[in-house]
């Protein structure tokens, strides 16, 4: 992947003599007796960083047995926290959805069959999954053939009305439309890739001889058939550099594909975005019912699937939102976070939208008890500018969520420090190698231009499990290594005695 809410009053704390001048002037100090101030005095040696000191870094440490905060600098202190905010997303899915939850797509005919003759449409209904692959629709279209049926007299229909019509956030800036981290967040969609990047489209190209122009394709290669390329590139003789540009505008699904690819070289591809992802899963789908011998003959449209005399005849489930939750946080997939948002703002006769989905985020924040002054959300994936979290508040969800039934799964999928690991290390898996963090670190990142946070989870040399957050917006040099120096000095802290 703006209103920003502002802080409208500073708390000021008195700490006892023992702790005096223990933590930075002008910072925002614990609320509870500091039972630690040795380590306030080391992560404040820590937070002298000028890059610290020029962000306003917000940061806080919380006991995660006893909810006691050890360190507290800025910690109410609203700041935009960037890809932080799929904590709060993935939490509140598994307890808005479950763990077991798993999405569907639906083939559903009306008309009569007869002799394997459908007269009428055939529909292809989602809801929300954002895991649907190639793969899904051959089995789907696999489905259809073995009911008996051959042809459809009337039209596809792609049904999206699970979600509503809104396919892009408003908070969030058409310069970047066209980049695979963000897809328009459609009901019924298309993941290319094992990474699961729903709603976006391989385009691949192959030199060939010098002169000419490079050869282009797609993956899946149905989407062809759903966009239009433009091919201005070039073959450039052997051992010239290779300069390939691929580009969508906001709203259209012309490709131009642009510049030079040396002639001898391999193929390279390019992961971008399409427009209205419901007819790119149906032209996907078209494709594999003509592969399993079945034929639509009328044309494909956008539409919804009457609620009468419906009989399904295809069934398409994903894996589990627990199994979903392992790809959406280690890799931070921005669409897993807005299609899990929009599903749990559906509610019967009202499709699902951001507006009920970061009302039911927020509902349940507040029952956990975490402060709310300074939250706001308009996404959920942190994508957008407008976000505003404190990092009191990220600290307490993540203190508070260790009683529910479910920690372990969300434990599970938030990256590894220094893990080579894709799957396990994720974002992470290059920070912190080498230290007491390798290993034991599990936390989200959080990055935009001027922005980045970490918030998770760190074991102390003595065991003692530390919740941590650390918020920045910047304009100079970016506070990121301090968020490392801060983690591993939380990884070797033991308590004196």
């Amino acid at each position: 992947m703006s209103m920003l809410p502002r802080i409208r009053r500073t708390t000021l704390t008195l700490l006892t003599v023992a702790l005096a001048g223990a933590v930075q002037v002008g910072a925002t100090l614990p609320a509870q007796a500091v039972s630690d101030p040795k380590l306030v005095t080391k992560i404040n040696t820590v937070m002298k960083d000028s890059r610290v000191q020029s962000a306003k870094s917000g940061v806080v440490v919380i006991d995660a047995t006893s909810g006691d905060t050890l360190y507290s600098r800025y910690g109410t202190r609203a700041a935009m926290p960037a890809s932080n905010t799929k904590i709060l997303t993935a939490v509140s899915a598994l307890h808005t959805l479950g763990p077991g939850y798993r999405f569907k797509t639906e083939v559903i005919r009306r008309g009569k069959l007869s002799n394997g003759t459908v007269t009428g449409r055939l529909y292809l209904k989602g809801y929300g999954d954002p895991t649907s692959r190639q793969s899904d629709y051959a089995s789907l279209a696999q489905q259809v053939r073995r009911a008996g049926i051959t042809t459809f007299t009337g039209q596809l229909i792609a049904d999206a009305s699970f979600f509503d019509a809104q396919r892009y956030n408003p908070g969030w800036s058409t310069s970047y439309a066209s980049d695979y981290y963000a897809a328009e967040i459609s009901a019924l969609t298309v993941a290319p890739n094992a990474d699961l990047d729903s709603g976006t489209v391989f385009v691949n190209y192959t030199p060939a001889k010098a002169g000419q122009r490079a050869k282009i394709t797609t993956t899946p290669a149905a989407a062809a058939s759903y966009v239009k390329i433009v091919n201005q590139t070039t073959t450039s003789a052997r051992g010239t550099s290779t300069t390939i540009g691929v580009r969508r505008s906001y709203g259209s699904n012309t490709i131009t594909v642009s510049g030079r690819i040396a002639a001898g070289r391999g193929t390279g591809s390019q992961q971008i975005t399409v427009s209205k992802p419901e007819l790119y899963a149906a032209a996907v789908f078209r494709a594999e019912l003509k592969k399993a011998g079945v034929t639509v003959r009328g044309s494909t449209a956008l539409g919804t699937t009457p609620a009468t005399s419906r009989h399904r005849v295809g069934l398409d489930t994903s894996i589990t939102l627990g199994s979903l939750l392992v790809p959406f946080m280690k890799l931070s997939n921005n669409m897993h976070a807005e299609a899990l948002t929009k599903t749990m703002g559906q509610s019967k006769g009202k499709p699902g939208n951001w507006k009920d989905g970061l009302g039911r985020t927020t509902a349940y924040l507040k029952s956990l008890g975490v402060p709310m002054q300074g939250v706001t959300l308009t996404d959920g994936s942190g994508l957008t500018r407008r976000n505003k979290v404190t990092p009191l508040a990220m600290a307490t969800v993540l203190q508070k969520v260790r009683k529910e039934t479910w920690f372990a799964t969300f434990r599970a999928s938030l990256p590894v420090a220094g893990n080579p690991n894709r799957m396990v290390g994720g974002t992470l898996r290059y920070r912190m190698t080498g230290t007491k963090a390798a290993n034991n670190a599990r936390a989200k990142t959080g990055s935009l231009t001027g922005v980045t946070a970490l918030s998770g989870y760190v074991n102390g040399a003595d065991g003692r499990l530390y919740v941590f957050s650390m918020l920045s917006n910047y304009s100079g040099s970016t506070p990121r290594p301090v968020e490392n120096t801060f983690v591993v000095t939380l990884a070797n802290w033991k308590r004196p005695g």
